[in-house]
Parts: structure tokens; C-alpha cells; sequence
């Protein structure tokens, strides 16, 4: 029997798969293929650090590397400090000896236990998967469902005042970049003042970067945005990326926190230190650290002083329960927040929950330059209309860690200034940087392999679509000027007749995929890491409504596959909705699109009909969801995720029952005469639980039988599904 792993995960797509995985197993054992889970959730990685769990992830590690891996990833937790301190205290309260999260460890027993809690923070799932490059794309159904039912996106104002800030000259990590290509295997070192900060074990020709973050300059840029948003009389926001970038991203958050409430940070900061506040964490944090201090009124009204009058308006997380933009470094998270600034026009919102015009500040130029061009293309042009827009696909760098999201282990806060050196093991000085003591100081890789890979995906996908392939690289920034000669040389590899691939900085590949968009034609962006990240999150949202619903394919080096099914940053919110009355809003079309890939898989490589068969069904159910505008609704009291679950499995069975396989055909058609027959009672059944708070056991690790529960109240849609 065939195997696909499906990893069990958190929040609302966890949530999801109690109710949507039974279903899965009943009709894919039927074509012997079994599904079978594996937790790589936050509470599971805890509980494994701790010796006290399986290390799933490191077993998934393995099967990436398999020819025959097949895996179905949904959204993990990439935890903040705040969410790992939850989690370790919901764990905690459940019975599990486990230590407490050491914020500033005192002894080697605590330097050990915060070690092994580092390797649950930020994407410490994503870089053990993504063992292949990212093809992302929209589905056919999914853009021809869009277009015909185009999502709401605001139109901007006249004469709008919106803007994205972000740094120029050589203060930020694109300013500061130096890069070389290794010329053979060997250890490389960096220090600082000849002290090692840190060490890698360098591949042949792999590509090194080295940069750094200037903490004067970007403090600088900080206090320059904050004066202009005022003088705009514009909202002031920032959008960072601490979940993936876990070091380098929080301590900027916590130096722009300290630079809007400099007043309050200076006046307080004995106590501040006798607390351990650490501004990286937000205001969140800064809150449960003074609670009950004998001055926790004044320091709490002295920046509520500060927000009411000195600056300008803070961006808001949620207006109802007054969570700005410095909450946590983890709330905004920017290629999730970005797109909702482009499709609500150029704003966002402020404490009375007013949609106002902004200043986005996203310090690094690096991607800065994209989100600029973003919201200036719709000042200048106007928003886009859904209806008529093209698409963008992209195929994007990732495999074996690349570029920024593997820059973990070699990051540093640097600890005094002088020079930063990175020298090979054979004496050669390969980068030297003259640093300030605070600076963000990183190193990221490239390796070879991949980047081969990248090249030979990007032309196959050009071949296959028949449109433009651009590769987004600027040869003004150190990394893309090496990369640019190796997409060169690569090309020449591969079979390019007639094929229009283009090589472009990152402003003029945005202006040329804009354009093409406006035509309502299709390009494909060739990307790096972390813009990957970005543009497939803001273009899918703007054309699709959300990122959920791209296709998320990672072809495996080794011949396997790895199937991602959307972005999770609203399954907080759909988890509170849950719990408080029920109604699970999560769509589950990431899902499904990702299950029918995957089969599709099994089926190509081992020319299996009757595999064949249970995908060309599924294709047709997911069609038949779509335009069926089956899709859970927001409201309770209305079909939820569990009544979407309901439908694609009727859909399915229905087309099993008609399809060209005998076998399945007669197995399944009187599944869909119970499912079809019974649909308002499975219905009135799914929808008499709702409107009841849910107990579940907990939010990061629930209870299995009580979540099983909870997520399959229909004892007529069970009744059928365990029979099959």
C-alpha cells in the first residue's frame, strides 16, 4: 500500500483534519493509498526537545530525502517567544514535566534548556521539508472561480498619501551585502575582533552572502518615518517577518518599539532592567512584566501619553481590544499583511477601527523595493480589478536552506564594534565588515545543487505555461550579481528555444508583471526565498482573495514531493470562533488541492489506473465545490468547514460512481446515493452544533478524542464514512 504523510499541525487547520482526514482515508484506501499523520505541531516539537515525544520533524527530514517521499504540509506554528511560553505553560498545565522557557539563562542547566527550546522558535519546520524549489501557482478552477466571482478590493483615494519607507545607501542588509562563490569544500569562519562568532562547513561553488544592519542607521530611518507619518497625518505601521527571520527581525522590532516610545524607555529604564523587559517581545510582554510593580499605572500612562499626542497613529492589530502594531513582533507579519494594505486601498486601521491612508515602513530595501512598487502602481494606476486580472506563478528558490530563511545559525547581535571578518580554512580572507557594536550581522547560503534545480524548474514551467519567466534579480546587490552569472550558465543547460525568460532588478520585474496583470496576462516570477514568500501572498490574495488557495508544490531533489496547502496567519481568529461558539471558518481548499496533487503523483509514478481514476474524481469534486460555492461561511448558524468536508466528499463519490474505473465505480456509488439521500440530515446535524462554546482539551496540544468530537457532530455523515 502507498503511503502520503499528513502532518498534524496547529490551530484552525489542525482543528480541520479531525473532521477532513477520516473522510480522506475511507476513499484513498480504496485505491490503496493510505494516509497517515505526523505531528510536527509546536506542542509536539516542545515535547520532543524534551525527550518526551518522538521527533517527528527529524523523521520527516529523512523522508524528503526518499525517492518515494510524499508529504501534505499544512501551516505550522512558526512560534514567537510569546507563543513557545504559551505552549509551554498549556503543556505544563496538562501534566508534562517540563521547564520553563529561560528568558535570560543564568546557569549552563538553563543555557541548555534554552538551546533546546531555540530549536522550536520561528520556521523550524519549513527548512527541514523544503528539501526541493517552490512551483507555486494558482489552479485553473480556483483563478476562473475568482474572476467570476470577484472578492472586494477597496478602491484608493484620490490624490492618496499612502507609501511604503524603507532604507536607502549602505545602512541595511542590501547596503551592507558582500558575496562570493566558493571555489571548493572547506570550513569557513567568521569572527568578530578575531573572536569566533560562528562556523560552516562551505560546499563547492555554493554562493556565501555576508551582511549587516546598521543599528545608528536604522534607528535613524525609524525616527525619520515616524516624522513624516506626522507631517503626512498618515497611520504608521511596520511590517516584519519575526516568525521566519527569528533573530534579525525581533531586535528590530524592539529597537523601532524603543524609538516611538523613547521618552518612556529612557524615563524607565532601571525599572525596566530590574524586570528584564525586553522590547523585542512588545508591549504584550512589557504589560504581564510590570503587572503589579507600584508603577505599573504610570508607565502604562505615560505611553498612553505618547500614543495620544507626541506621534503619529499606530497601525492596529485589532481595534476592538486595542492591539497595536508593537503587540508582538509575531502580530504583523509582512507578506500577509502587506497585500491587506494594497487591497483595503492604501490603508489601514486606527483605534476607533477606521480604515486611514498609511505609511508602511519595511526597513530592509531589499524587499522594500517590492511592496513600494506595489502600492505606487496602484496610487498611479488605480486597484486592480479581479474580474479581468492575470496571474502571477512563481518558481522559487528554497531547497537545502537557501538564502535568508537558513541565515539562522549564523545571525549575531553584535557584541562591541571593530570588524567582522569571514575567512576559509586555507587563510583567505573571503568578506571583512566594519561594524558598531548592536549591529544585525548575517550570513546566508546558496548551495550549487539547487540552485541548478531553480533554473531547470523555472524553464520547465516556462515551456509548459507559454509565458514570459522572469528571474528577479538585481545586479546591484552583491548576492543576485552571483546568482545572475549562474542562471547564465545554467540556461545554457536547458532546452530554451523560443522561450521569453528575462533577467530583472526588482522594481522593473514588478512594473513588467503589473503591466502584464492589468492585460490580464500571466507571468511567471523566478525568485529568491523571501520573495517568494512575499509575492505568492500578495498577488494570490489580490487575484484569489487569499494565499490558501495556490497550488504549493515542492518538487523533491530526491524525486519525491511535498505538498503545502496555503497560509495560516487568520487560524488564530478561526480557532477563538471555534472554541467560543462552534463554527469553524477555515477553508480546507488548500487541502484539497494539495490531495489531489499528491495523488496525482502516486499515480504518474507508479501508472496506476485506479489511482488515476481517484484523482480525475477529486479534480471534479474540487470543481464542483468551487462552483458550487461550497466554500464555510464566516457566520455561525451557516455551514462551517465541517459542511465543506460534507460536500467534497459527496461530490467525489458522485464522480467515482460515474468514472471509468468499474471497481471504484461500484464501491462508491452507494456512498454517494447515502450522501446525496441523507444531506439534509447531515446538514441539520452539523449545524445543531454550533452556537455552544467547545472544549477541546487545549488550544496548542488538544485532546484527540475531545477535538474528534467536536469536529464530526454528525453521527449519519460518520455512519457512512466508516462503512466505506
Amino acid at each position: 500500500m502507498s503511503k502520503i504523510i499528513w502532518s498534524k499541525i496547529d490551530e484552525a487547520p489542525a482543528l480541520a483534519t479531525y473532521s477532513l482526514l477520516p473522510i480522506v482515508n475511507a476513499f484513498t484506501k480504496a485505491a490503496g493509498v493510505e494516509v497517515v499523520t505526523s505531528d510536527i505541531s509546536l506542542a509536539g516539537r516542545v515535547l520532543a526537545a524534551m525527550g518526551l515525544a518522538e521527533d517527528e520533524l527529524s523523521k520527516l527530514g529523512e523522508v524528503v530525502l526518499q525517492e518515494d517521499g510524499n508529504i501534505i504540509k499544512l501551516p505550522n506554528v512558526s512560534a514567537s517567544v510569546g507563543q513557545l511560553k504559551d505552549c509551554i505553560a498549556e503543556l505544563q498545565g496538562q501534566g508534562y514535566d517540563i521547564p520553563n522557557f529561560p528568558e535570560n539563562p543564568a546557569n549552563a542547566d538553563e543555557e541548555a534548556t534554552r538551546a533546546k527550546y531555540n530549536t522550536c522558535l520561528g520556521s523550524a519546520v519549513n527548512p527541514v521539508l523544503r528539501e526541493g524549489n517552490s512551483d507555486r501557482r494558482a489552479a485553473v478552477a480556483v483563478k476562473k472561480f475568482a474572476q467570476k466571482n470577484p472578492h472586494k478590493l477597496r478602491a484608493f483615494p484620490e490624490n492618496p498619501k499612502s507609501y511604503v519607507a524603507h532604507m536607502e545607501g549602505n545602512g541595511d542588509f542590501y547596503g551592507n551585502e558582500q558575496s562570493i562563490t566558493m571555489d571548493k569544500d572547506q570550513k569557513v569562519t567568521i569572527a568578530l575582533n578575531g573572536k569566533e562568532l560562528g562556523s560552516i562547513n562551505a560546499i563547492d561553488k555554493e554562493v556565501l552572502d555576508g551582511t549587516f544592519m546598521s543599528k545608528a542607521k536604522f534607528r535613524t530611518f525609524i525616527q525619520k518615518t515616524i516624522d513624516d507619518a506626522k507631517t503626512n497625518n498618515v497611520l504608521w505601521s511596520i511590517h516584519l517577518k519575526a516568525t521566519m527571520m527569528k533573530i534579525s527581525d525581533p531586535i528590530m522590532f524592539g529597537h523601532a518599539f524603543e524609538v516611538f516610545f523613547q521618552g518612556v524607555f529612557t524615563k524607565y529604564a532601571d525599572v525596566f532592567a530590574s524586570l528584564n523587559v525586553n522590547p523585542n517581545q512588545g508591549m504584550s510582554d512589557l504589560e504581564k512584566k510590570i503587572a503589579g510593580h507600584a508603577q505599573e499605572a504610570e508607565i502604562k500612562a505615560a505611553f498612553q501619553a505618547v500614543v495620544e499626542s507626541d506621534n503619529p497613529e499606530i497601525a492596529m492589530v485589532d481595534s476592538d481590544k486595542g492591539t497595536t502594531n508593537f503587540n508582538a513582533s509575531n502580530d504583523v507579519i509582512i507578506d500577509a499583511s502587506m497585500p491587506v494594505v494594497v487591497r483595503e486601498g492604501g490603508k489601514q486601521w486606527n483605534r476607533n477601527g477606521d480604515a486611514k491612508e498609511c505609511v508602511a515602513v519595511i526597513p530592509d530595501s531589499t524587499y522594500g523595493m517590492f511592496h513600494a512598487e506595489m502600492l505606487a502602481d496602484c496610487v498611479k494606476n488605480g486597484q486592480y480589478d479581479v474580474a479581468t486580472m492575470g496571474s502571477m506563478a512563481n518558481v522559487g528558490l528554497m531547497a537545502q536552506k537557501a538564502e535568508e530563511y537558513g541565515s539562522h545559525p549564523t545571525t549575531f547581535e553584535l557584541a562591541e564594534g571593530g570588524k567582522v571578518t569571514v575567512t576559509a580554512e586555507d587563510g583567505t580572507e573571503l568578506m571583512t565588515f566594519d561594524v558598531e557594536a548592536g549591529d544585525i550581522w548575517r550570513m546566508s547560503r546558496a548551495k550549487d545543487i539547487p540552485i541548478k534545480d531553480w533554473v531547470r524548474l523555472a524553464a520547465e514551467r516556462g515551456r509548459l505555461e507559454g509565458v514570459p519567466v522572469i528571474f528577479w534579480l538585481d545586479k546591484n546587490r552583491a548576492h543576485d550579481a552571483q546568482m545572475i552569472k549562474k542562471v547564465n550558465t545554467y540556461l545554457a543547460d536547458n532546452d530554451t528555444a523560443g522561450l521569453d525568460i528575462q533577467i530583472m532588478d526588482i522594481t522593473a520585474a514588478t512594473r513588467f508583471t503589473n503591466a502584464r496583470v492589468r492585460e490580464g496576462k500571466n507571468t511567471i516570477a523566478v525568485t529568491g526565498n523571501v520573495l517568494r514568500d512575499h509575492l505568492t501572498d500578495m498577488y494570490p490574495i489580490l487575484e484569489l482573495g487569499t494565499s490558501a488557495k495556490m497550488l504549493s508544490i515542492v518538487p523533491l531533489l530526491a524525486g519525491g514531493g511535498l505538498y503545502e496547502t496555503g497560509a495560516g496567519g487568520s487560524a488564530p481568529k478561526h480557532v477563538d470562533q471555534f472554541l467560543s461558539e462552534g463554527h469553524l471558518r477555515w477553508d480546507s481548499l488548500g487541502e484539497f488541492l494539495a490531495l489531489a496533487e499528491s495523488l496525482r503523483f502516486l499515480g504518474n509514478k507508479h501508472s496506476d489506473s485506479k489511482l488515476a481514476a481517484l484523482t480525475a474524481a477529486l479534480d471534479v469534486a474540487n470543481d464542483s465545490y468551487l462552483d458550487n460555492n461550497k466554500e464555510p461561511s464566516r457566520k455561525c448558524g451557516e455551514p462551517d468547514n465541517k459542511a465543506s468536508h460534507f460536500f467534497v466528499a459527496q461530490y467525489w463519490a458522485k464522480a467515482l460512481s460515474t468514472g471509468d474505473n468499474a471497481e471504484l465505480a461500484a464501491k462508491f456509488a452507494p456512498v454517494a446515493k447515502a450522501l446525496i439521500e441523507n444531506e439534509n440530515t447531515i446538514i441539520a446535524e452539523l449545524l445543531a452544533a454550533e452556537g455552544k462554546a467547545q472544549d477541546i482539551g487545549g488550544y496548542f496540544h488538544p485532546d484527540d478524542a475531545k477535538a474528534e468530537a467536536a469536529m464530526r457532530p454528525s453521527a449519519t455523515l460518520n455512519a457512512i464514512i466508516n462503512a466505506i
